[in-house]
């Protein structure tokens, strides 16, 4: 049979139930597993949270498709219509399960979209998802989401077992073989859909409310740190990016430093000048690995909180070169910097690129190879500036 009736399960609903049981199942596991990995063994880290999205998006189809199914399928009746309270509660919780199961996967699935380059979904129809832009911000707010609508689904599905438990050892009123079996108990009572739609009703509550505390929190754990202080500059910098890209997994990456000051002093009839740059490396952000590049493998930020690059500005043909050096983790290395520059109404605009080998400032030492992480790091920078 493959419908449901008022008193059994058909075998649609039964496939969906358990092939969705065994796919969220491995997921949570991969999950766990993925987390408490080291950095050390990044290309196994990887590995297992390319398996936990992918079985993520596995996931999301089957509750899609088994809510869909369940939308236009009676849903079979309480085998205890007389215990109100029970039959609310099981309602309710069935009703976080579909909602829980939808919504993990979903959030899992736009942080992964808003960020790039790091631990791919391992199927051939890309990365990203219609409508979600690369943004550090919703990536951040949807893993705080997706975290705790993963709790809220471990609960569901643990209340969710135990009521099954009762029902097979305690009761002993057929209502587990309804779904393992697909055999018939308990009567047409004709009354399980109000109590459904409440406990839909109170559910959907719920979920808004743990979303809505999920923002809170973020909100609460993203207090900007210290910024620098102004410099002070012949030429104030009034607006200006300092980015910088890397390969991750053969992927290129863009990440930026939002915390930056320059004091700059410059001769437009000369065409020479001094610039000293003073950079906040805690402020850096770099798609989904944001937090282990400040770490002491990389950046190590809180042994060295600052970068400082020093530079004499030289005329090179019609555009410019700052010749200095660059004190990154306690080491100071020459760097050139070429850029271009135009100065209009006091107003000049200035961009330029330069490439830094990681290595010479013991970055990532940890990854001896490009297979993780590259070797180059573009280094991008423009600005504007008011004398």
């Amino acid at each position: 049979m493959k419908h449901n009736s008022s008193t059994a399960y058909g075998s649609v609903s039964r496939f969906f139930h358990w092939a969705t049981a065994v796919v969220i199942s491995l997921n949570i596991a991969m999950g766990f597993i993925a987390h408490r990995s080291s950095m050390e063994a990044v290309d196994a880290k990887v590995l297992y949270f390319s398996i936990h999205k992918t079985l993520g998006v596995l996931a999301f189809t089957l509750a899609l498709a088994r809510i869909c199914w369940t939308l236009f399928q009676p849903h079979p009746d309480p085998v205890h219509p007389q215990r109100r309270l029970e039959t609310f509660v099981a309602g309710v919780v069935h009703w976080m399960l579909y909602g829980s199961m939808l919504l993990v996967p979903l959030t899992g699935w736009i942080e992964h979209a808003a960020t790039s380059g790091y631990a791919p979904i391992l199927w051939p129809f890309g990365q990203d998802l219609p409508l979600v832009q690369k943004s550090d911000e919703l990536a951040q707010r949807m893993a705080a989401t997706h975290q705790l609508l993963a709790w809220t689904l471990c609960l569901a599905i643990g209340l969710h077992v135990a009521g099954a438990l009762k029902h097979a050892l305690i009761d002993r009123d057929g209502v587990l073989q309804r779904m393992t079996r697909g055999k018939s108990a308990g009567t047409d009572s004709g009354r399980a859909g109000w109590r459904s739609a409440m406990a839909f009703g109170l559910a959907a509550v719920a979920f808004a409310g743990v979303v809505f505390a999920s923002q809170i929190g973020l909100r609460a754990a993203s207090a900007p740190a210290a910024s620098l202080q102004a410099a002070t500059s012949e030429w104030q910098v009034t607006e200006g990016t300092l980015g910088f890209k890397v390969k991750q997994m053969g992927t290129p990456v863009s990440g930026s430093f939002s915390d930056w000051t320059a004091s700059i002093a410059f001769d437009k009839a000369t065409g020479t000048g001094d610039v000293k740059a003073v950079i906040n490396l805690s402020s850096v952000t770099l798609g989904s690995v944001s937090d282990q590049v400040k770490g002491a493998g990389f950046l190590d930020a809180a042994q060295h909180p600052q970068a400082q690059f020093t530079a004499k500005i030289q005329p090179e043909g019609k555009d410019f070169l700052a010749v200095g050096t660059l004190n990154l983790k306690g080491i100071e290395l020459p760097v050139r910097l070429p850029f271009t520059m135009t100065i209009k109404d006091g107003v000049a605009d200035m961009a330029g690129q330069t490439v830094l080998d990681r290595r010479d400032f013991k970055v990532g030492e940890g990854y001896a190879d490009e297979k993780t992480v590259g070797f180059p790091v573009e280094v991008d920078i423009s600005l504007q500036a008011k004398r």
